[in-house]
């Protein structure tokens, strides 16, 4: 039998224990709640303003091409966003995700490699969350979209544009400019001398020492970098927001959905989202020439060795359509759920976008005339008497110097000069 006074000092020591350890695990648990809190609360913030705004954008029937294919022929009207265009939704999923899992710190830099769209997105809804924003853009897209990034008060990179391997390529700049922004971010009191052993990588790369970076200042928070084409955000920004939009907007009632793929989130979310309500729902892909995602989905291989990104012996004029067509396969692509595929040309597209602006006084971009030269080639698949929804991504503002600049079109011989759709088969 245990003595009375030591059983007492044996339950004594136990309890003092037990009460360290309930302390100790309360201290723990509100020293890791704070942080998330504060970040839910800045969330919160955010979404009752210009966030707010974004999605649930109309469906519009384009009654030219519904007329004259005896389709309902819907488009979503993404150029009616904030931001001005579908990649809104892509900025707010990355930018609350990677606030959320703490890749971004409060005040940061979230930097991009882009075309144009998803790049003036993100510079427009980063204040809100109290970010900055520096985007690398090659020096060949429509100017007028990196004056937009500097009104926006983005810090804008141009550079040339080369093939996705070149270690000089707009994404990998990009990716490496986050590297060194976290190589400058004070971390528990170190200086960015002490704590270069600690940036491990972004996004799984490892920056490789290099000159000291010149571009952030010295109190710079940190960079996230955005990798709209791998970064799965993407496609859950629409399989979470676009689709379900798409089916409460037509009560479900919807025949068909075409789109165009860059990075591949829209096609990619919106497809899987309508596949999985109704697998009846066809999904196409419209692709653009120079792009070999036409090829993977009807044929499943995407190019010879030789068309293959960074194979080609020169960078070739492929497009003038912006944002759309590519050479790989990214991980958010890999996420679609197509039925088939359709070509579209450059001069389908001018000759749609003008046919657009005269007959419905819709003032489109190169992608969203590619989008519904894809729906009209639906249309004509699939017969009269079905509803097919198509993104109306961005507006003809951003592609004033390119797409719907006269002089830049007769050099390519892309001149329109069509009265109706016979440049479709249509008449």
């Amino acid at each position: 039998m245990v003595p009375e006074k030591t059983a007492g000092a044996v339950i004594a020591a136990f309890s003092v224990a037990l009460l360290s350890y309930f302390i100790c695990s309360r201290a723990r648990l509100n020293a890791s709640s704070r942080k998330p809190h504060k970040i839910q609360t800045e969330l919160r913030r955010a979404r009752r303003g210009l966030v707010a705004a974004i999605g649930n954008t109309p469906l519009i029937r384009i009654n030219s091409l519904s007329d004259a294919t005896g389709c309902e022929i819907l488009g979503k009207a993404e150029f009616l966003n904030p931001g001005g265009s579908v990649k809104d939704r892509v900025a707010v999923k990355i930018i609350e995700e990677a606030l959320e899992s703490g890749a971004l710190a409060q005040g940061g830099v979230i930097i991009e490699g882009s075309a144009g769209s998803t790049a003036i997105s993100l510079a427009t809804v980063a204040p809100a969350y109290g970010c900055k924003c520096h985007v690398v853009i090659p020096d060949d897209v429509a100017i007028e979209k990196s004056q937009i990034l500097e009104a926006l008060g983005a810090t804008v990179e141009r550079v040339r544009p080369v093939s996705i391997t070149h270690r000089e390529h707009y994404v990998n700049i990009a990716r490496r400019r986050a590297l060194e922004a976290n190589e400058l971010a004070p971390k528990n009191g170190k200086t960015s001398q002490d704590e270069v052993a600690d940036v491990k990588a972004v996004n799984g790369n490892t920056y490789d020492g290099g000159k000291e970076c010149q571009i952030f200042s010295s109190d710079c928070k940190g960079g996230f970098f955005a990798d709209q084409f791998e970064n799965l955000a993407n496609f859950r920004a629409h399989y979470e927001g676009t689709g379900p939009e798409i089916w409460d907007q037509t009560g479900g009632k919807l025949d068909a959905f075409v789109a165009a793929a860059g990075t591949g989130g829209t096609v990619a979310g919106v497809s899987r989202f309508l596949k999985e309500k109704n697998t009846n729902i066809k999904c196409f892909l419209i692709d653009p020439p120079g792009s070999g995602l036409f090829n993977k989905v009807t044929r499943g291989v995407m190019y010879t060795k030789e068309e293959a990104e960074g194979r080609r012996l020169k960078n070739p004029f492929d497009t003038i359509t912006e944002g759309i067509g590519i050479n790989r396969l990214t991980e958010n692509f890999k996420l679609a759920e197509l039925d088939g595929a359709f070509r579209g040309t450059d001069m389908q597209a001018v000759e749609m976008s003008r046919y657009l602006l005269k007959n419905d006084g819709l003032f489109v971009g190169s992608s969203s005339a590619m989008n519904c030269v894809g729906a009209v080639k639906v249309a004509q698949k699939i017969g009269p008497g079905h509803t097919i929804i198509t993104i109306l991504c961005d507006s003809g503002m951003r592609h004033l110097s390119k797409f719907y600049d006269a002089e830049y079109l007769f050099q390519y011989h892309l001149v329109p000069s069509a009265t109706g759709l016979e440049f479709l088969g249509l008449s």
